[in-house]
């Protein structure tokens, strides 16, 4: 049954991959501009040598072709050159990954610690506290994360000079100095989000029969909370989670431009005002790629967390 469920998982991920890179490579192709006036950098050229850049980086070549020879190279493990950094793609994305992969770590931990926790909290108290929490992630929901890097930046960076500004640090420690900023600017939307689902979830399960029943044979309230509601609830939170792994990675393009990290949300960016095909087309992949796998995951353990969902049938009738 697993095995079967893996197969099919990983033969809809590889179609998956397949198709967003197309669209990516159509969308990049369809944009205004051209690749070789950025290596021009504004400085005039002979027609020959405007046809040597196209040739040597296929630009000559049919939209068809181009996409065949690239996926080709993908599949042979060459994710190509860089336009701008005239390096391989593979080696650029690698340089920039670490420091990505550690913002979203830390911004992810954040949510965990918070959401859940800020939802029980706004269910089981009720009254005031319920709509502290509502009023809370409502500033959290409507504040672009780029907003709260700013604000984050001026109180804490320039006014009482607690973080750096800009960079993100060698090594372990110097880098969670500098992520810390980062990671609280990107997690802030997800953090009210995550909070609104379990308050949500929890709420519903607080009306329900079996905690009435619980209630009435003398069960403790907070045994009652942890193991009729939350348990239940938890299904709930465990599919947002999947969801907000993906999400923190694609915001990670406006946090890591405001503080001058340099890592592969900057990098994206970069790469699409200059149309450089291969990097684009890496990143993306890299992205699809951890959206589906995370939701494999997700699917793989929601059986446990609730008996009544079988393996794959998750969004579906058990």
């Amino acid at each position: 049954m697993i095995v079967r469920f893996l197969l099919i998982r990983l033969a809809e991920l590889a179609g998956t991959l397949l198709a967003a890179s197309f669209l990516v490579f159509g969308a990049i192709h369809l944009a205004p501009g051209e690749p070789e006036s950025f290596l021009l950098s504004g400085r005039s050229a002979t027609p020959e040598a405007v046809a040597a850049i196209r040739a040597q980086y296929h630009l000559d070549q049919p939209f068809l072709l181009q996409y065949v020879e690239w996926l080709g190279g993908v599949l042979r493990g060459d994710l190509g050159r860089s336009v701008q950094y005239r390096t391989d793609v593979l080696g650029l994305v690698a340089s920039r990954l670490p420091s990505t992969l550690l913002l979203v770590a830390m911004a992810l931990l954040i949510v965990i610690a918070f959401g859940p926790a800020l939802g029980w909290i706004g269910a089981v108290r009720g009254g005031a506290v319920d709509s502290a929490v509502l009023v809370g992630t409502t500033v959290a929901l409507a504040t672009p994360s780029f907003v709260a890097a700013i604000v984050l930046l001026w109180v804490f960076s320039v006014q009482l000079g607690w973080f750096p500004t800009l960079g993100s640090g060698s090594g372990l420690g110097n880098m969670i100095h500098h992520l810390t900023l980062p990671s609280i600017a990107l997690s802030l939307y997800f953090v009210g989000l995550l909070t609104r689902v379990t308050r949500t979830a929890m709420a519903d399960g607080l009306g329900q029969e079996h905690v009435m029943a619980a209630r009435s044979r003398g069960i403790p309230e907070r045994r009652v909370v942890r193991r009729h509601v939350f348990r239940n609830a938890f299904g709930s939170i465990l599919t947002m989670g999947g969801l907000i792994v993906s999400g923190l990675v694609i915001s990670t393009s406006l946090v890591e431009s405001a503080f001058g990290l340099g890592g592969l949300g900057q990098l994206l960016v970069r790469s699409v005002m200059v149309k450089d095909f291969p990097v684009v087309q890496a990143i993306a992949l890299l992205v699809v790629a951890l959206f589906v796998l995370v939701n494999l995951l997700v699917d793989l353990i929601y059986p446990w967390v609730d008996a009544r969902v079988r393996l794959g049938t998750r969004g579906g009738a058990a």
